[in-house]
């Protein structure tokens, strides 16, 4: 549903229901801007995942032991140097995706995949829960052989028997360039938590994920 954000965020503060609670969370003061994007160094490695709104995919990963930064981003079409503006309208064919520099000692590149998992509708086709087009599609980019191979297994794991009778409907393709986001959208959800909880609940994000995989993902 194109700028399903955006929509979501004026119909809040039609019903003045955000004005209030704007007011309390800027008497917080200022949120830490965290949104410079980390670069892999020697030791870490890089896994780039697209489940729908970025906003929503950072806070899991950002959990983990063993993930050094998560960074908001675009990738998967053929646009250099897209704006939020050109993939949130659809025309750009790159995904909202997020960028995971990790430490493999730490964490492990199937953890990453489990958590992705449980983090997305892999039933829904170019679409996650209120957002709608193929920039909100969900896809796992690979890097190398080996991240190719553990998503390809993952991915076969949940077709496997006893598991769902729906096709899983997330690609599986190698990493092309990734785009860092603008800077207001990176850690999202630390600097607007106000915001982000408004509209993560009004998309239906976690009543989807608790009723698919038994628990919201976050």
């Amino acid at each position: 549903m194109m700028f399903s954000r955006i929509r979501l965020l004026r119909h809040a503060a039609s019903m003045g229901l955000l004005l209030s609670l704007f007011a309390m969370n800027a008497c917080a003061g200022p949120a830490e801007d965290t949104s410079a994007p980390v670069a892999a160094s020697a030791g870490t490695q890089s896994a780039i995942f697209a489940g729908g709104c970025f906003w929503c995919m950072e806070p899991p990963f950002d959990k983990l032991d063993g993930v050094i930064s998560t960074t908001s981003g675009y990738t998967g079409g053929k646009l250099p140097n897209p704006s939020y503006e050109q993939v949130s309208a659809g025309r750009s064919g790159h995904a909202e995706a997020v960028k995971v520099i990790y430490d493999p000692a730490r964490v492990s590149y199937q953890k990453l995949l489990d958590v992705f998992w449980h983090n997305v509708d892999p039933f829904a086709i170019d679409q996650q829960f209120c957002d709608h087009g193929d920039q909100y599609r969900t896809a796992i980019f690979t890097q190398g052989a080996e991240q190719m191979r553990l998503a390809e297994e993952s991915k076969k794991a949940l077709e496997g028997p006893g598991k769902f009778n729906k096709p899983i409907a997330t690609q599986i393709v190698p990493a092309s360039t990734f785009y860092p986001a603008e800077d207001y959208h990176q850690d999202y959800y630390k600097k607007n938590p106000v915001r982000y909880k408004f509209y993560r609940y009004n998309c239906g994000r976690d009543a989807r994920l608790e009723q698919i995989w038994g628990s919201s993902g976050h």
